[in-house]
């Protein structure tokens, strides 16, 4: 098989970028280890915050409209609370002058909504199941044999495959990877008190806590804690877990009721140093990945689609989609954005980690004087909506 970009990763990032290439007159080839899972009545536990500007980048591709209204719920507010008990900044859409400041969505839902028109685009072709096994790089193509006897070959092969990539490991990209020595401990909860849209987040001695509304009396958590006290979570009866993630809650809900059972991942920090080479490119985890305690990871990783596929289509018909001076400028718009969200969440990680007295006091104390300056704080939520 011969197409102009091969995509290997059918995950959000990935079937993105093809839907955002749907009108470019480009062949596409995606390559997939299995099609997403059947949808079931069960929330699913993975829940992602896409910010405004990625919800319009969903509509213009046709996935936003053709999710279930009913599993999707919009967040108009959010409250972040320091260690002290006392310390905290609050965002509101109605202060930024926006009716959202994000959209709570499961990401089976969306997945299977993006994998629904990838089965009807023109021009694309649906390998899988199938697994990468052997990669030639040349200087006219990129040629991918999969463990099903496929043969690919492309004058742009993406790799949207994970944090894990075959892809990035195969070509000899480059990786600083650091494990944070937490687990991300996520479950979904009725609760006996509205949440009317309010995301809350703790900044708390054993790591951070997060508090995603869903539609009606439901939430989805994230607990970015430690491995050894993610294990211990994980190892609680169902009704001391509901009672733990309620009173690390402060009961701001009051009594929480399991949904679904907890699940846990590794917290990894993982830097690339670069993300495009000829004939190769990199997008969502394959070229970063960063700590969920702001929520981003997969805003970053539509950014990266968005940058790549308006490259692509503003090349002018004859041009090469793989070729290296173009692939680099989708890496240096890139660029900015990437390592800004890195400092970031990294950088808060490493504060609220530390145990100093006076450490303590510091961040509080910026939690505090953010929240007392308008400015600031409307610039920083204009920011996360991009």
């Amino acid at each position: 098989m011969q197409v102009d970009v091969a995509i290997v990763g059918a995950g959000l990032v990935g079937a993105s970028l093809a839907r955002a290439l749907a009108t470019s007159g480009l062949s596409l080839a995606i390559v997939e280890g299995a099609p997403p899972p059947e949808r079931t009545q069960d929330w699913d536990a993975r829940i992602y915050a896409l910010s405004p500007g990625n919800v319009a980048f969903l509509q213009t591709l046709g996935a936003w409209g053709a999710l279930d209204r009913s599993r999707v719920c919009p967040v108009r507010a959010m409250r972040i609370f320091g260690d002290d008990g006392r310390s905290q900044i609050e965002f509101s859409a109605y202060d930024a002058g926006v009716n959202e400041l994000a959209w709570n969505v499961e990401s089976g839902e969306l997945q299977r909504a993006l994998w629904l028109l990838l089965e009807r685009q023109p021009k694309l072709s649906l390998v899988y199941p199938a697994r990468p096994s052997s990669l030639d790089v040349g200087a006219d193509a990129a040629t991918l044999r999969t463990d099903a006897g496929q043969s690919i070959s492309s004058r742009l092969l993406v790799g949207a495959d994970g944090a894990n990539s075959w892809v990035r490991r195969e070509a000899g990209f480059q990786a600083d990877a650091r494990p944070y020595g937490e687990k991300g401990v996520v479950a979904n909860f009725a609760c006996e008190r509205p949440h009317r849209g309010t995301a809350l987040q703790w900044f708390r001695a054993d790591g951070v806590l997060a508090y995603l509304p869903l539609p009606g009396d439901r939430i989805s958590i994230v607990w970015s804690t430690a491995d050894a006290h993610a294990a211990e979570l994980m190892s609680m009866p169902p009704d001391e877990f509901c009672a733990r993630v309620a009173q690390a809650g402060a009961g701001t809900l009051g009594k929480l009721d399991l949904l679904t059972p907890p699940a846990a991942f590794a917290l990894t920090h993982l830097a690339v140093r670069d993300i495009a080479r000829p004939r190769l490119a990199l997008i969502g985890d394959a070229a970063h990945v960063v700590h969920p305690l702001a929520g981003q990871g997969v805003n970053l990783g539509f950014g990266d689609a968005r940058a790549l596929a308006a490259v692509l289509q503003d090349r002018t018909a004859s041009r090469d989609p793989g070729d290296y001076s173009l692939l680099r400028r989708f890496e240096r718009s890139r660029a900015e954005d990437i390592l800004a969200m890195r400092l970031v969440t990294d950088g808060l990680q490493r504060l609220f980690r530390a145990r100093q007295p006076w450490v303590a006091r510091l961040r509080n104390l910026g939690l505090n004087l953010t929240d007392a300056v308008p400015v600031i704080k409307t610039m920083l939520a204009r920011r996360a909506m991009s």
